[in-house]
């Protein structure tokens, strides 16, 4: 794992007080596109079949294969995930019309009024954290992530029949929570999302996924926005094409998932990708 980097020179301590990256080093053997381009593939069918981008798996990946440190993945994640929502919107219209997703513009505004000022919240967290401290943080959000998978797709989601203050103030605080996590993370934030539109407002489970792209895309462009302003920025112009194989790989797999769903049945599905969460999180906090 590549060390912090320091102003006094490579191989110097770093100013007492500061959390210092450096761009990652050389990647070797894992770095060709073919490889970035099939693992973001596999991850993006994995996301797609639960209906999700794979961002939580790729996180892992991204650390314990590529060799990035947890500030440079976190970012990396974050442009991949950008750039797969971006794809997604539009894919999802044949299914889920504008009108339906428009006329639930309440939810869109009251989440984003928490989801905005978490995210810049969690990103400025994140550059701040020394590399060591984000990946410990990283393990237990993928554990979380692990659970909040686990609850939404094995039991029922009741709706919560709140009063329209109680609701309005709730939706606001699970947005500032979940555009934390989000950018934390990487990632777009709909395993959080989606559940909470749920629960809080009696969302048909289709349209509560068109609602959490309405909500992840302004919340992930005020991430990276703030990410762009940390000099560990600097790894998505060195790595541009493993980026872009990266992310072409997750929307084509992401595509492919969602033609499979069914075939795996839930269940086994379900409890592989908890499974493979939960030695991620291992994984990450090992590595750190």
């Amino acid at each position: 794992m590549p060390a912090v980097s320091t102003r006094r020179g490579r191989l110097g301590a770093p100013r007492p007080g500061k959390a210092v990256h450096r761009p990652a080093a050389r990647l070797g053997r894992a770095r060709p596109g073919w490889m970035a381009l099939s693992i973001g593939a596999a991850v993006g069918v994995l996301g797609g079949m639960i209906g999700l981008g794979g961002a939580e798996f790729r996180l892992p990946l991204l650390i314990g294969v590529f060799g990035f440190v947890a500030l440079q993945a976190v970012i990396l994640n974050k442009a991949i995930s950008l750039l797969v929502v971006v794809t997604a919107i539009p894919a999802r219209l044949p299914a889920v019309s504008y009108a339906e997703v428009s006329s639930q513009w309440h939810v869109i505004v009251t989440l984003l009024c928490g989801s905005l000022a978490g995210a810049w919240l969690g990103a400025t967290w994140a550059t701040r954290m020394r590399s060591a401290t984000l990946s410990k943080v990283l393990a237990l959000l993928l554990v979380a992530v692990a659970a909040a998978i686990a609850g939404t797709h094995t039991g029922s989601l009741q709706y919560l029949s709140l009063s329209t203050p109680v609701q309005t103030t709730v939706g606001v605080a699970a947005g500032v929570v979940i555009g934390a996590v989000a950018a934390l993370m990487g990632v777009a934030g709909g395993e959080l999302l989606i559940p909470t539109i749920v629960l809080l407002y009696a969302v048909d489970i289709k349209i509560a996924g068109s609602l959490s792209l309405a909500v992840s895309l302004p919340t992930m462009i005020v991430a990276v926005t703030r990410y762009s302003r940390d000099k560990s920025f600097v790894v998505l112009r060195a790595y541009r094409g493993f980026l872009l194989s990266m992310a072409a790989g997750s929307g084509i797999g992401t595509v492919a998932g969602g033609l499979l769903v069914g075939v795996v049945p839930a269940g086994i599905l379900i409890l592989t990708l908890v499974l493979l969460l939960l030695a991620s999180a291992f994984q990450v906090w090992t590595t750190s």
